[in-house]
C-alpha cells in the first residue's frame, strides 16, 4: 500500500516541495525578486550612464570634427593668402628689376655718351695741337720776318673785329 514511499520520484517530489516551503518561509522569492530588481536597476543605471557617455562622446566627436574643419579652412586661407602674397612679391620684384635694369642701362648709355664726347674733345684737342704744331713748323721754316710781321698784324685786326 505505501509502496510509493519507497520510490525515488516520491522523495524527489517531497524534497522539491520542502525546498519550496523553506524558500517561502524565509521569504526567498522576495529576496530573489529584490536582488533581481537591484540588478535590473544597476543595469538600467549603467545603461543610462553608457548612453550619457555615448552622447558626450558624440558631442566631443562633432566638436573635434568642427574644429578640424575650421582648422582646415584656416590652413586653406593661410595658404591662399601666402600664394597671393608670393605672386604680389614676384610681380613687385619683376617691376623693380625692370626699373633697375632700365636705370642702369640709362646710366651706362650716359657714361658711353660722355666717354664719346670726351674722346671727341680729346681727338679735336690732339688734332688742334697737331695742326698748330704743324703750322708753327711750317711758318717757322717758310715764313720770312717781314711776312711774319704782316701776318701777325692781319690776325690782330681780325681778332679785334671778332671780339667787337
Amino acid at each position: 500500500m505505501f509502496h510509493f514511499f519507497s520510490t525515488p520520484e516520491f522523495w524527489v517530489a517531497v524534497s522539491f516541495f520542502g525546498f519550496l516551503a523553506l524558500l517561502v518561509y524565509f521569504k526567498a522569492p522576495g529576496l530573489i525578486a529584490s536582488a533581481l530588481d537591484k540588478r535590473a536597476d544597476g543595469i538600467r543605471v549603467e545603461l543610462e550612464e553608457a548612453q550619457k557617455l555615448r552622447e558626450e562622446a558624440q558631442a566631443m566627436l562633432a566638436d573635434y570634427q568642427r574644429k578640424q574643419r575650421d582648422a582646415e579652412q584656416e590652413a586653406d586661407a593661410i595658404i591662399s593668402q601666402a600664394k597671393d602674397e608670393a605672386e604680389r612679391l614676384a610681380v613687385e620684384t619683376r617691376e623693380k628689376l625692370a626699373e633697375s635694369i632700365e636705370r642702369r642701362t640709362k646710366i651706362a648709355e650716359d657714361k658711353i655718351a660722355q666717354a664719346e664726347a670726351q674722346a671727341l674733345k680729346d681727338v679735336r684737342a690732339a688734332a688742334t695741337d697737331l695742326a698748330v704744331s704743324a703750322a708753327e713748323n711750317l711758318i717757322v721754316s717758310e715764313l720770312k720776318k717781314a711776312d711774319a710781321s704782316k701776318l701777325i698784324d692781319t690776325n690782330i685786326k681780325e681778332l679785334k673785329k671778332r671780339l667787337n
